[in-house]
């Protein structure tokens, strides 16, 4: 029997690295060693995402996978990211891991830098998802059974009222023109709370929502990094466990 290949999964919570985990393990090729995640140091929250690195914990638990956390110093330090995630790579390779999971769906710019982040280890960069239609990989993630929720979104989109919505056939019918059904152009995110690799759904609680100016950077085709700026509106909530 050929060994499985031990990978780590890139997990923001949301649905496509759920959904990638998913396809992942029903392929049986492979071992999930761990789920790792980027938090701000400060903040001890996801990116774009907002979400709590409580949650993030959460949603490893009722997984059984072991979760590792990086912490990002909070700065738009494009370089800053680049160095802890060759350190995370290295040491991934240390441990016998083969590969790293992700949840791209068409971002060609975006895949191009995360396989140059992994040259020097040595690992493989896996896209279970990559290609795929978005409209009908939406479809399949909320016929499967996935539960998720909007937890952050672009205002130019969005407004107020949609965050903390449940993803689910009525959401996606109505998505503003341009948007894309996955939010693969950053348009929203999103977090998972039940699914089939759940042993149990997350129960949480909704608070306030909030509306930040974010400031990120953009990797363009030509290797420059663009400097963008959005409002985005962020849904907080916490699981009814750390009330």
């Amino acid at each position: 029997m050929t060994p499985k290949k031990k990978v780590s999964i890139s997990w923001s919570g949301g649905k496509d690295s759920a959904f990638a985990l998913y396809r992942i393990l029903l392929s049986g090729e492979y071992e999930i060693v761990s789920l790792h995640t980027v938090f701000n140091e400060e903040t001890k929250r996801v990116g774009l995402h907002g979400v709590h690195e409580g949650m993030i914990e959460q949603q490893a638990a009722q997984l059984d996978i072991p979760l590792k956390k990086l912490y990002l110093p909070g700065s738009e330090d494009h370089d800053a990211y680049s160095a802890l995630m060759k350190s995370f790579y290295r040491q991934c390779a240390h441990e016998q891991l083969e590969g790293i999971v992700f949840g791209d769906i068409f971002l060609e710019d975006l895949r191009k830098y995360r396989e140059e982040l992994l040259q020097e280890s040595g690992l493989d960069a896996i896209f279970p998802l990559w290609g795929l239609n978005t409209a009908v990989l939406v479809d399949d993630f909320i016929n499967t059974g996935f539960k998720t929720i909007l937890c952050s979104a672009d205002a130019a989109y969005f407004n107020q009222e949609d965050l903390g919505k449940v993803m689910d056939y009525k959401f996606v019918l109505e998505l503003s023109h341009g948007v894309d059904p996955c939010g693969e152009n950053g348009e929203f995110h999103t977090f998972v709370y039940d699914g089939p690799m759940f042993k149990r759904p997350i129960e949480f609680r909704l608070r306030n929502v909030v509306l930040k100016e974010y400031s990120y950077q953009k990797r363009n085709e030509d290797g420059s990094i663009q400097k963008l700026q959005s409002a985005f509106w962020f849904q907080d909530f916490v699981a009814f466990s750390v009330l």
